[in-house]
């Protein structure tokens, strides 16, 4: 059987489950009422800490899913996106608008990367 582990679980949801060679991060969020820049690069930093935690990096991303508040900040979010992608590993991508868990979340990024070798 092969091993599942979960990393800051909590009643409802875990922000990492590693489980046959990847790691799928929950939905990233920053503080609520942050800028869309703000936000993003907080989201960006924790998908880094989690995927450090995991046995992963960003150059492992195989997906990616972004939503946002409002398609209104797609180029706000890409500018800090763009700066910190691996742009020779750069994962599938989606971006979609959507109401968030509350209105102060501007911009959401779940992540599936492969672990490190």
């Amino acid at each position: 059987m092969t091993e599942i582990t979960r990393l800051d679980k909590g009643p409802r949801m875990s922000q990492a489950v590693i489980h046959g060679g990847l790691v799928y991060l929950a939905g990233q969020v920053g503080a609520p009422g942050e800028s869309v820049t703000e936000q993003t690069k907080a989201i960006l930093k924790n998908i880094d800490e989690l995927l450090a935690r995991a046995g992963s990096d960003k150059s492992r991303l195989l997906s990616t899913t972004i939503w946002l508040q409002s398609m209104n900040d797609f180029a706000e979010m890409n500018a800090v996106w763009d700066g910190w992608v691996d742009p020779e590993n750069a994962p599938a991508r989606a971006t979609g608008e959507s109401a968030l868990a509350t209105p102060d979340y501007k911009v959401e990024i779940i992540v599936v990367a492969a672990l490190n070798d």
